[in-house]
């Protein structure tokens, strides 16, 4: 069933996986149920929402056009959606950022285990990674599907972006709500929103959606800040963030 679901719904999606992708899917979901059982990796589990709600959320990205190059995934949390898209083009390369250890190390295990190579992973907060001097400034492409609103998303994600690169935020239905209130703060960043792409997932009712921002100036020394800011105090909320 869960083999079906992955070929059939990549197929809708029309971004069709081979034997070997599909086989390194269905691998990489039997080892985040496994080590769920270990630590809180997600709260699904079951083969068909690990398809739709984990794996088909994830390969919508690609339908934006802008999965190339050097890409990270910011607060991947199980490698989600990085490590789909690492899987669905092998060509691109990755680097999957999370907070947490616990879930670095899944990461490590599920791409030793799956023969996913060319794979860089940081145990690093957004804000401190996006600090670093290796990082920031220096991707095509960053992804995240984390959970902060797009204000504080954006603090935590432009900063990693060349100029000229792409931040693609997946989002949920209310996402126009989210870019109004995000506008000021994407400018100041050195980002233009570029588009919003509808994400339908195959055999749900879900429609997601995609925010292209394209960075198209430099982000000031300041972002990010330190962590736990951006969540207090999210630019464009008082005068002194903004001026």
């Amino acid at each position: 069933m869960m083999k079906d679901l992955i070929i059939n719904g990549s197929r809708q999606l029309d971004i069709p996986l081979d034997d070997v992708q599909v086989d390194k899917l269905m691998e990489y979901a039997r080892l985040l149920v496994e080590w769920n059982e270990k630590i809180n990796l997600t709260a699904i589990t079951d083969d068909e929402g690990i398809v739709t709600k984990h794996f088909l959320d994830s390969l919508t990205a690609i339908k934006t056009g802008y999965v190339k190059g050097k890409v990270i995934d910011v607060g991947t949390g199980a490698g989600f959606p990085g490590l789909v898209l690492k899987i669905a083009k092998p060509e691109i390369k990755l680097t999957l950022l999370d907070s947490l250890n616990k879930r670095i190390n899944f990461l490590k295990d599920v791409c030793e285990k799956v023969d996913i190579n060319d794979v860089e992973f940081v145990h690093s907060r957004a804000e401190d990674g996006g600090k670093n001097r290796d990082y920031r400034g220096k991707f095509d492409t960053v992804v995240s599907r984390a959970v902060a609103n797009l204000t504080v998303l954006s603090e935590w994600c432009i900063p990693f972006l060349k100029q000229g690169g792409y931040f693609l935020a997946l989002k949920g239905p209310l996402a126009e709500q989210e870019v109004k209130d995000a506008k000021r703060a994407i400018k100041i960043l050195g980002g233009q929103i570029e588009d919003i792409v509808e994400a339908e997932i195959p055999f749900t009712e879900l429609k997601h959606k995609i925010i292209v921002i394209k960075k198209v100036g430099q982000t000031p020394l300041k972002y990010p800040r330190k962590p736990g800011i951006a969540t207090k105090t999210p630019i464009g909320t008082c005068y002194n963030l903004v001026k």
